[in-house]
């Protein structure tokens, strides 16, 4: 799907420069081919709403050849425990993201990264407009940098920062103080953001505020991110 702005509801399927359709299978495929990247990132929109995961098509991702990192909900053990069995027979699946918005508190996020375990765990501080996107009271009052830092202190080692409102808006990155603040202040933590990037300089800058990988659609399905491009984005960290 396209994504715009975090508002799930108006999502579209993908129109891509790189495929001839929109299926999951031919995305993947293009990146693969067209596309100096080996790991790819999948957020399942209907399991982090509650359903299923469409382990069929994550299965699609693997056979195109890519690595993946799982966006599935996780927010309870129960599911957790879904993902882990997956992960344990599809080794091409090498991260689990852990968001914010699916995680009640700080005590739900130890219990996950401790099924899960620190070569899998992946946080994702999730955000909207700067502020941290969930409605559980367990994080009440709690600042985007404070919950970085717990999930720091938790044992997480790479952390993504995504605020969802710049996602598909072709405005820049909106995070990117917020990442240079985080990763000098855990400079032991490969920190990742995404949301809004348009292109190289984009890429620059992230690389410049302290982040050593980026989360990328419109731009790669537009057009205005070639693979030269992300060649030399390579070469930034």
């Amino acid at each position: 799907m396209r994504g715009v702005a975090g508002e799930r509801a108006t999502y579209q399927p993908v129109q891509s420069l790189l495929a001839a359709t929109s299926s999951v299978s031919a995305v993947a495929t293009a990146f693969a081919a067209q596309l100096p990247v080996d790991t790819v990132y999948v957020a399942d929109l209907d399991a982090i709403g509650g359903e299923e995961p469409s382990w069929q098509a994550l299965d699609q991702v693997s056979a195109a050849g890519l690595e993946f990192w799982l966006d599935a909900g996780v927010g309870d053990l129960a599911r957790a425990q879904q993902v882990i069995d997956y992960a344990r027979q599809q080794e091409k699946m090498t991260g689990t993201i852990i968001g914010l918005e699916s995680v009640s508190d700080a005590d739900m996020l130890q219990r996950l990264w401790d099924a899960i375990g620190s070569d899998q765990a992946i946080f994702s501080l999730d955000l909207k407009q700067g502020r941290p996107l969930t409605s559980a009271c367990g994080w009440d009052g709690m600042q985007a940098e404070e919950i970085a830092a717990r999930a720091v202190e938790i044992g997480f080692r790479r952390l993504i920062v995504l605020d969802l409102a710049a996602v598909g808006m072709d405005q820049g990155n909106v995070a990117e103080l917020l990442c240079r603040s985080l990763s000098a202040t855990h400079s032991q933590v490969e920190w990742i953001s995404g949301g809004g990037v348009r292109g190289l300089d984009d890429l620059e800058r992230l690389a410049d505020h302290g982040c050593s990988a980026a989360l990328v659609a419109s731009a790669l399905h537009d057009g205005r991110l070639t693979a030269e491009a992300i060649r030399q984005a390579q070469q930034f960290t």
